[in-house]
């Protein structure tokens, strides 16, 4: 981890800026048990995309993120919590933690968003302040961790992203949000819903596993055919 950033898939970035948001927001509930973590991840509100989620693929990233320790485990009461280690792997300060955190959890914001996202977290003075936080961030020596993105056209200020997935779309696009092959590069909230529909896909072929193996079963016990 100290050599090389991983790649964090959708949902393992989900995880961590739940994880990390939550330190700030409901400390008295964190460390995180598994159920509040997945309700955290499907919630309906400040999150792009919304995701439904499974205990199954939550907790498949959580096993993903402690192999890079971004994420412990610890035990108390009758169910595993869990916890963040950002700020201690990537070694930033906990402003620039909180800023990753809503860049992870809502996608490419402007510096003036991000300060108001950010305000039940930390209550950053001014814009400028966000912009410094977010300069370090870009400049770090042992690897950029966001990226300001070319202007929308028409837009005000650029927007920044998180680079834990690796450059987002915008970023790999050319002039005119053509990429390299010629093809036009999707909006990164697109992505993250294409994301969210093979999970959402990939869990029901596993409940239809399910239920077929369970006809299965019951077709035996009652001595019929199961014609499949």
């Amino acid at each position: 981890m100290t050599q090389a950033l991983p790649i964090l898939s959708l949902v393992e970035t989900r995880v961590l800026g739940v994880l990390a948001e939550k330190q700030r927001t409901v400390p008295d509930s964190y460390p995180l048990t598994l159920n509040s973590l997945v309700s955290g991840c499907n919630q309906k509100t400040s999150r792009n995309p919304v995701l439904d989620l499974s205990e199954a693929q939550v907790q498949a990233a959580i096993d993903s993120l402690k192999g890079y320790s971004l994420v412990a485990e610890t035990s108390g009461g009758r169910a595993f919590r869990y916890e963040h280690n950002i700020d201690r792997v990537l070694r930033i300060p906990s402003q620039s933690v909180i800023l990753l955190t809503v860049l992870m959890l809502r996608g490419p914001q402007t510096a003036g968003e991000l300060r108001i996202a950010c305000d039940r977290m930390h209550n950053f003075a001014d814009i400028s302040s966000v912009e410094g936080f977010l300069d370090e961030l870009a400049e770090r020596p042992a690897g950029a961790l966001v990226v300001k993105l070319a202007r929308l056209p028409g837009a005000r200020e650029s927007r920044w992203a998180h680079l834990l997935s690796g450059a987002p779309a915008e970023e790999l696009a050319g002039p005119g949000g053509a990429s390299a092959d010629g093809a036009y590069a999707s909006h990164d909230a697109s992505l993250g819903e294409v994301a969210a529909l093979k999970a959402n896909v990939a869990r029901l072929e596993a409940e239809l596993a399910s239920l077929k193996a369970l006809v299965g079963r019951v077709c035996s016990e009652l001595g019929i055919s199961d014609a499949g």
